[in-house]
């Protein structure tokens, strides 16, 4: 009995490793680094920043180096003590602002409070959105709003390349691109207005200003954390397009440092993706059997643990996996290290989802940045 089980079991792995197997080799061939074009339009390049003293003046240094577009730079100073308003007032450039954000109201996230204000002082046909961590690359703007106007899309986003430097960050951080890569169908995408469809990387996000003015721009979602998955979908739903474009050769971001920190930013909107009563089963289930099972089934081969078949089963959805995953870091150009890290990215990963799950029934909140939210639907 016990044989037809293990077989069927890592049958059903073979198939949850398939799927991202496949949809990540459609996605790298759909998905581009879009080619940039001169153009005159002014590109507002948006900074919500709060003691992001370490980080802001290299941001701010290449959003200004921006070439081929008109940028107009804002930095919203939320309340920042470490300086970084000074920071950026040092730079002196005449196309760049620092504008203090208003007190926090009741209802609203800090970060949708401060893209809000910071939105309603920009010039640009296009507003930038980059969070204080990310750098642009020169052509990223004028590529970012040729693909938009190429595309016919009221938003286009990329997941910038990620610097991870620590054993932390390497089974945290990689997971990003896995997930968008491997489960979202961006032809479809691209092809139907379905929101469900819908998605975008929050470190950089560029919208059509009138189309971001229709919906009520991050106004709509003020009481949100997670404004990569709710900003596109609201779009679709208003019968905009959204596009999704490579993102690792316009900008480059550490969004995290040491293993602690990845974990609570993870944490801090996980209930507003995979972590629900309702997803996190079948996320797991998915996860779990397409790229954790299989490589411990193929550990249990040499000790008998398993029949013949299954173990051959298994070996092929380990290397679907384990291939997937190269395929995914030779392309946004992450460390070679996240390979033969991924069965453990994964599984940590899902810890953190179900931690937060399981936290968010008892504690109702999230934490980030010194302030804390109620959770939605807690």
């Amino acid at each position: 009995m016990t044989d037809p089980i293990l077989t069927a079991l890592a049958l059903l792995c073979l198939f949850a490793a398939a799927l991202p197997a496949i949809l990540t080799a459609v996605n790298l061939f759909a998905l581009h680094r879009p080619a940039p074009e001169a153009d005159p339009g002014l590109v507002s390049i948006l900074i919500p920043a709060r003691n992001e003293a370490a980080n802001i003046a290299g941001t701010v240094r290449a959003a200004l180096a921006s070439t081929a577009v008109p940028v107009e730079v804002i930095v919203g100073d939320d309340h920042s003590t470490d300086g970084t308003a000074e920071i950026v007032r040092a730079i002196g450039d005449s196309r760049l602002r620092v504008a203090p954000v208003p007190p926090l109201p009741e209802g609203w996230t800090g970060k949708n409070h401060a893209c809000a204000h910071i939105a309603g002082l920009a010039n640009g046909r296009h507003l930038l959105f980059i969070d204080a961590d990310v750098r642009l690359e020169p052509e990223a703007a004028a590529s970012l709003a040729a693909r938009a106007r190429r595309a016919g899309a009221a938003l286009v986003s990329g997941v910038p390349r990620q610097r991870t430097e620590t054993l932390g960050e390497l089974l945290t951080v990689p997971m990003i691109d896995f997930l968008l890569v491997g489960f979202l169908p961006v032809p479809l995408m691209r092809r139907r207005p379905d929101p469900a469809l819908g998605a975008a990387c929050g470190q950089l996000i560029l919208f059509e200003r009138a189309a971001y003015a229709a919906i009520g721009g991050h106004g709509a979602i003020r009481g949100f954390l997670h404004d990569g998955v709710r900003l596109p979908r609201l779009l679709r739903a208003a019968g905009y397009r959204t596009d999704l474009v490579a993102g690792a050769g316009l900008a480059t971001c550490r969004m995290y440092r040491g293993f602690s920190e990845a974990w609570a930013g993870f944490s801090k909107n996980a209930h507003e993706g995979m972590a629900t009563p309702r997803a996190l089963p079948v996320w797991t289930l998915l996860l779990g059997c397409g790229q954790i099972l299989p490589l411990l089934l193929v550990l249990a081969g040499p000790f008998g643990l398993i029949p013949p078949l299954a173990l051959i089963l298994a070996a092929t959805a380990c290397a679907l996996s384990l291939a997937t995953r190269a395929a995914i870091t030779l392309a946004v150009r992450a460390p070679l290290a996240t390979i033969p890290l991924h069965p453990a990215a994964v599984l940590v990963a899902l810890a953190i989802q179900w931690n937060v799950l399981l936290r968010g029934v008892r504690a109702g909140a999230a934490t980030w940045k010194g302030r804390t939210y109620p959770v939605s639907g807690a």
